[in-house]
């Protein structure tokens, strides 16, 4: 499978022009062969633009994931919309359980080549260090998996890579490919870094990680989104400019590797 995480530039001016700056990398990405494109966290309005949250949000019907859902299906390629600040209430009649019968949530929604949508996450940890992300949302209470080109596809979003214990529930649902949109800012590049990588080599899954770039107020996007492979090798990424960052992933590396090195066979949990 080829898999491009568009790394795009993500402003706090204009969901209008950060929306087309998505949709051209998904169309670019498509006419260069990709099967699924991710995009990062909150594309459209810019994860620190914490006061255009409500002016902003939208349900899964909305404009947004309505023009995602479209490029998908005319350029016959997967997308992770991922993510929007959406709009529960609005959301309510969707077909997809909220969190919460209103407010706002921190939402990735994963379309298929035909633009159907196959799976709904809502970011778990929420960011709350120098960040009014868990004032202003709901922390999401499901985490959906989905079957893509011989993948079992799992979902998490940027601050979602601290805490180890939610991929290794995804490996006991036996996914295989982790995708992350994220808006990870400087300075921690270090834990950016380790992170991913981290996840991969610990559950033997690719992990990709897709990242903005961008200045905002107070902050500054780091990009260096990154694919890992089940043994943590790097397979592509890129600096902190706009690009489309693509990497083939090969579905019997996962067994190939678990194989090899059978580390998560060896997991006990008989703990006293």
């Amino acid at each position: 499978m080829r898999l491009t995480l568009a790394q795009i530039d993500v402003s706090s001016d204009s969901v209008t022009e950060n929306v087309g700056r998505a949709t051209t990398a998904i169309r670019d990405a498509a006419a260069d062969g990709a099967d699924l494109v991710v995009l990062p966290e909150l594309f459209n309005v810019g994860y620190f633009a914490f006061d255009r949250y409500a002016r902003e949000a939208e349900g899964l019907e909305g404009e947004t994931l309505t023009r995602i859902r479209g490029v998908a299906a005319d350029n016959d390629v997967a997308v992770l919309a991922g993510s929007i600040v959406e709009d529960l209430e609005a959301s309510a009649d969707s077909g997809f359980d909220t969190p919460a019968p209103e407010g706002m949530a921190n939402t990735a929604v994963f379309f298929d080549r035909d633009g159907e949508r196959q799976a709904v996450y809502r970011k778990h940890h929420l960011f709350g260090y120098d960040s009014a992300e868990s004032q202003l949302l709901e922390a999401g209470r499901r985490i959906p998996t989905l079957d893509f080109e011989e993948f079992t596809v799992g979902i998490t979003t940027c601050y979602d890579l601290r805490f180890p214990e939610l991929y290794r529930h995804l490996v006991d649902e036996g996914v295989t490919l982790t995708l992350v949109p994220s808006a990870w800012p400087y300075p921690r590049v270090e834990h950016w870094k380790l992170f991913g990588r981290a996840r991969a080599v610990e559950n033997q899954l690719y992990v990709a990680a897709a990242n903005g770039v961008g200045q905002f107020e107070d902050a500054e996007l780091l990009g260096r989104s990154t694919v890992y492979d089940p043994w943590g090798t790097t397979l592509a990424s890129a600096d902190d400019h706009p690009a489309l960052v693509t990497a083939t992933l090969d579905p019997a590396r996962v067994d190939q590797v678990r194989e090899e090195f059978p580390a998560l066979a060896d997991r006990r949990t008989d703990w006293p």
